[in-house]
């Protein structure tokens, strides 16, 4: 199967987009009314000098829009300036439009009144002309690739918390906003700027669609600055975000993603950028752009730097331009790109599955939105177990359909799925593939148990539930012990998990085989693995819920689940390409059209490693020297990449 990696494209040029969303340290938003171009072109430089190709900017709208007929030209002189900057040291920028949300605060035009900026027709026109006029003012300079309509608007448009727009409304806003960039002759990549917080990603229903407004837009861009109780989790959250943003098809740039150094040590905001701009280099992504540029120490008694202080020190330089640890960070990833040329670079196909449910993104009638953070959870929890057992996965939306050339489908802590996927799956499975699911309860009382029809009869068993009542697990360690072989796991090994859950979902499902072979019990001799052949395959069922427990643990990873995958690809015949032996280390693979093949290792510990990966009938070898390597250190959350090329005879 594909695993989604499009890059941008603009005239047939790939776009190399790394750059920082960009404030000048003269005034933060109201750096316009100060604009300071010499200032500017040093910011700029500096970004530069690290390998940034680009900034994303922005029009703020009070400012640039004072009166519903009329652009404020000395500002727009003074961007012109600002574009002409980029263009001297060969960088771009992608204008923002609509910019009245910013760093913790909503800035209005002074004449919008409280007028609906998607429902208001009068209002929604004015939004149009706006963009129409500004893309006609820059569309020709060499230094503008990309636009965007907005900053965030689903918390600026109307708060989607408290009052959601409809998605036909937000798609019908979009449609015009971006339509407005086209008939103003934009012919560079457009989108809008939203930050992918809508259903498809998150299972939130902000209005905002990216299945609907894809007819639209030329790249998805999520904005991703969420907090976990678990560091490799918290490592591969934006990896995960990036995956689940690629239901479109269309390239995915990290638009914003970053933090305040209020927050974190220097050296762990330097962990924190090379882990989330690597990790979503595997996950899809194709473009990078920081929160922010630069401090603003200086701007302390501004809004919005006196009521959010810890804003002022979300940049990659201080605020006399001197480099921070995550643009070192973001100059050696800009090295690597180039070293591996990866605008001509895909990920490699995967034939192992992550199934998505149709239930984090579809309304079905009386289905629950409390069941989407569930699913949200355990799917990231499963994809950091898959990270562990270096088993790269390709995301499958049940809504669009199962693929059909998977060799392993794993559906982790999955209660919910349509009649026809339960159909499906027992197709693959007697087709030739392993289906894996862990049972989960779910997390509220209604309709305990699974959702979907005759589990009994994919996986072998006859269940043992009573109505309405969820059957406790009262152990805190679930001890999985093996009664036979199972994939790379012997008989009598057993695995330890930490069990969590409120009382719905810290629960087992009792059951006895009719069919299915019991491969692990619990500590009290019940089944906790099961597996049955169908057909040419096999299905294989965990009666315990043990990504969701994971995902409701603090400081849980790397945990026991990713041996079950290991165990789980042996068992389907999933060739996984560069393996390494411990959980603490994935590897993944980037494939250049030109044939090279090159190895990400990605450590999440904090100590340094020495390690041995398995690479099959190919070597690998640094990506400086050349030098052929039989072991490789890795420093503390370190990143190496090296080309994998053929074994040759000695």
């Amino acid at each position: 199967m594909q695993r989604h990696s499009a890059h941008l494209t603009h005239d047939e040029r790939v776009l190399p987009w790394v750059g920082a969303n960009f404030w000048s340290r003269t005034g933060g938003p109201l750096m316009w009314r100060d604009y300071d171009g010499a200032v500017v072109r040093e910011e700029l430089a500096v970004l530069r000098d690290h390998g940034l190709t680009m900034s994303r900017s922005f029009f703020y709208w009070p400012d640039f829009h004072p009166e519903p007929h009329r652009i404020d030209e000395e500002l727009c002189d003074r961007f012109r300036d600002f574009l002409d900057a980029h263009g001297e040291l060969s960088m771009g920028t992608v204008p923002t439009f609509i910019v009245g949300h910013m760093s913790g605060e909503n800035w209005d035009p002074v004449w919008r009144g409280d007028r609906d900026l998607y429902e208001d027709v009068w209002m929604v026109g004015r939004q149009a002309w706006f963009v129409s006029e500004m893309t006609r003012r820059f569309k020709d300079h060499p230094a503008v690739t990309g636009w965007l309509i907005t900053n965030e608007m689903p918390g600026y448009g109307r708060i989607y918390q408290v009052d959601p727009p409809s998605s036909d409304v937000v798609t019908a806003w979009a449609q015009f906003m971006c339509q407005a960039v086209r008939a103003a002759g934009g012919t560079q990549p457009v989108s809008l700027g939203d930050g992918a917080w809508g259903l498809e990603v998150t299972g939130r229903d902000n209005g905002f669609s990216l299945r609907e407004t894809a007819e639209y837009v030329d790249f998805v861009g999520p904005h991703v600055y969420r907090s976990d109780t678990d560091l490799p989790r918290q490592h591969y959250r934006a990896a995960f975000e990036c995956e689940l943003a690629g239901v479109t098809g269309q390239p995915v740039i990290l638009e914003e993603f970053g933090l305040s150094t209020d927050t974190v040590s220097a050296r762990n905001a330097g962990v924190y950028y090379r882990q989330t701009l690597h990790n979503s280099l595997l996950g899809g992504a194709t473009g990078w752009i920081a929160w922010n540029n630069t401090d603003y120490d200086h701007l302390w008694d501004r809004s919005p730097y006196d009521h959010h202080p810890f804003e002022m020190h979300f940049g990659i330089t201080d605020s006399t331009g001197r480099p921070k640890e995550p643009l070192r960070e973001l100059a050696a990833f800009s090295d690597v790109l180039r070293r591996v040329d990866f605008g001509h670079c895909r990920r490699s196909d995967a034939p192992t599955a992550l199934v998505v449910p149709a239930f984090l993104e579809r309304g079905y009638p009386y289905s629950r939105p409390a069941d989407r953070p569930l699913i949200f959870s355990s799917l990231h929890q499963g994809y950091v177990a898959a990270r562990g057992a270096d088993l790269p996965v390709a995301f499958a939306r049940e809504a669009d359909g199962l693929p059909m050339d998977g060799l392993l489908y794993l559906l982790p802590s999955t209660r919910q799925l349509t009649t026809r996927t339960r159909r499906d799956l027992e197709r693959r499975a007697r087709d030739g593939a392993t289906v894996y699911l862990s049972f989960c309860s779910g997390e509220y009382p209604g309709t305990r148990g699974p959702w979907f029809h005759d589990l009994d009869g994919l996986f072998g068993v006859e269940l043992q539930l009573s109505y309405g009542v969820a059957e406790p697990i009262e152990d805190d360690t679930l001890e999985m012990t093996f009664q036979e072989d199972f994939g790379t796991i012997a008989a009598g090994e057993t695995l330890r998990f930490a069990v969590a859950g409120n009382e719905d979902s810290r629960a087992y499902l009792p059951v006895v085989p009719a069919g299915a072979r019991v491969v692990a019990t619990d500590a009290h001799g019940r089944p906790a693995l099961l597996r049955h052949r169908l057909g040419e395959g096999e299905t294989v069922l965990a009666t315990y819920p043990l990504e969701h427990m994971a995902a409701r643990t603090a400081r849980v990873n790397p945990e026991r689940t990713h041996r079950l995958y290991e165990a789980l690809a042996e068992v389907a015949g999933v060739r996984r390409p560069v393996t390494v032996g411990t959980p603490l280390v994935g590897a993944d693979v980037l494939v250049h059209e030109d044939g090279r093949r090159f190895v990400w290792l990605v450590s999440q510990s904090e100590r340094e490693l020495t390690v041995c990966p398995e690479t099959g009938d190919a070597a690998l070898h640094d990506l400086v020297s050349g030098e052929r390597l039989e072991t490789v250190e890795i420093g503390p959350y370190g990143v190496r990449v090296l080309e994998l090329r053929p074994r040759t005879a000695p």
